[in-house]
């Protein structure tokens, strides 16, 4: 029997924009309409069946306040693909996602992205567009999702999973 590779992915954004709502959402199946904020980092492990094979990801979530900046370099090395999260209503947190990018790419020189567009279930003010703009840059695919209803959260953790194989 061989054994399942663990995989180490992190999901980065601003503060509030729903990253560990997403992560509950993909490890438990279950939205809390109430949270309290990461402090530093947090993580999980799930196991995803791909069509080449069976991973468990270990999902890094990365605490989204400036003041935690200095610690969160250190959780990223090891990390071989990430999720640039930012929320449909918030302009502010998509203008974030380049800095996001960088900080990431201080730490860990090869790095795949995902950029995710979150909250599609509330009305949007961040259209789209930009969003794949971005993610093409980076050579990234671009989801949108809801960590409320589920919309897109297993498609994300999926292509994490494929982005981590190819490394």
């Amino acid at each position: 029997m061989s054994s399942v590779p663990v995989l180490k992915v992190v999901i980065a954004g601003n503060g509030n924009v729903g990253k560990t709502s997403l992560i509950r959402q993909f490890c438990e199946g279950k939205f809390e309409q109430t949270r309290v904020a990461t402090i530093g980092v947090d993580f999980q492990t799930q196991t995803v069946d791909l069509p080449e094979k069976t991973v468990k990801l270990s999902i890094w979530d990365m605490a989204g306040q400036d003041r935690f900046q200095f610690i969160r370099a250190g959780f990223y090395r090891g990390s071989r693909a990430s999720a640039l999260v930012y929320d449909v209503t918030d302009p502010e947190s998509f203008a974030n996602l380049a800095r996001w990018r960088d900080e990431i790419l201080e730490a860990v020189e090869q790095q795949s992205f995902v950029v995710v567009g979150n909250k599609i279930d509330l009305e949007r003010t961040q259209q789209p567009q930009q969003a794949q703009e971005f993610a093409d840059e980076l050579r990234a695919q671009y989801l949108e999702t809801s960590a409320l209803d589920g919309s897109g959260v297993a498609q994300l953790f999926e292509t994490l999973a494929k982005l981590s194989l190819q490394v």
